[in-house]
């Protein structure tokens, strides 16, 4: 397809400060395309909620972003991904990307025993969408879920390491890395947990490969973007937008430790509730 000129942002969605993984791969892949970040801090976490729940609140992010004429939006959220890709579809103007699947590329690409372990929140454990991801990825692959309730606040409170952080991930991993059979691979299905990736890594070891969808998601934008045709201008400075439903400084708090003086001025938003959309 031929080149269209599209200077037009990317719109990333996440319950919370956890997409600001992806959102920062994306800028270090792409560093020509304009970015608009929509935290739902307000309302965080996804997780445990109910799955038309996370739908209306999905779409209700949907039609925000929508309205900021984005061309390309990124679910940079696995529950939100997992509950709501598919009205999100529906719903939207413009293609929608999600983080499931690139997570589950990674996690096959990394694995040689076939043996993977996901640790992600009760709403992504419970739709089964990352087992189902990665087996078709790699048909054989033997995957434990684990959910961790604990880490999505955690991490939304600032807290990303230290005792309390290693203590809970320690309560979380160990039984799962001492299970049988052996993991060789555990796929962090959380944008938020990347942000603890240090210190899950230093509990994993070095037998076990620690990976997470914010790479292959960069690439699979880019992709999309090649196969759209609908690159921006390289020679066009990238303007960045970050916005939060939620307390902006507590955001500006974590954010600052991914981007520093990169990060652009934090936003207030406040998005509309959803009218109705069929939820199968």
């Amino acid at each position: 397809m031929a080149t269209r000129l599209d200077p037009r942002p990317i719109g990333v969605f996440d319950s919370g400060v956890g997409g600001l993984t992806v959102l920062s791969e994306l800028r270090a892949r792409l560093p020509h395309e304009s970015t608009i970040y929509l935290g739902d801090n307000g309302r965080t976490p996804y997780g445990p909620r109910p799955a038309d729940e996370v739908r209306r609140f999905t779409l209700e992010a949907v039609d925000w972003l929508i309205g900021q004429d984005v061309k390309l939006l990124v679910l940079a959220c696995n529950t939100a991904t997992a509950r709501a890709l598919g009205v999100a579809r529906i719903r939207s103007t413009v293609p929608v990307i999600g983080v499931v699947r690139p997570g589950a590329v990674a996690a096959a690409a990394a694995t040689r025993s076939a043996h993977v372990a996901v640790i992600a929140t009760d709403g992504t454990v419970e739709s089964d969408a990352y087992p189902d991801a990665i087996v078709e990825a790699a048909p054989g692959t033997t995957v434990a879920q684990l959910a961790c309730p604990e880490l999505v606040p955690m991490v939304e409170a600032g807290i990303l390491e230290g005792r309390r952080a290693e203590s809970v991930l320690r309560g979380y991993l160990e039984p799962l890395l001492g299970g049988d059979p052996m993991i060789d691979t555990l796929l962090l299905g959380c944008t938020h947990y990347p942000l603890l990736r240090p210190v899950i890594e230093s509990i994993a070891g070095d037998r076990v490969a620690v990976v997470d969808s914010a790479f292959t998601t960069s690439l699979a934008i880019e992709d999309l973007l090649d196969a759209l045709g609908s690159r921006a201008d390289s020679e066009a400075g990238a303007r960045h937008r970050v916005a939060t439903t939620g307390d902006v400084g507590a955001f500006i708090s974590i954010a600052s430790r991914l981007f520093g003086d990169q990060l652009p001025q934090v936003e207030a938003a406040r998005i509309e509730r959803a009218s109705a959309v069929p939820l199968d």
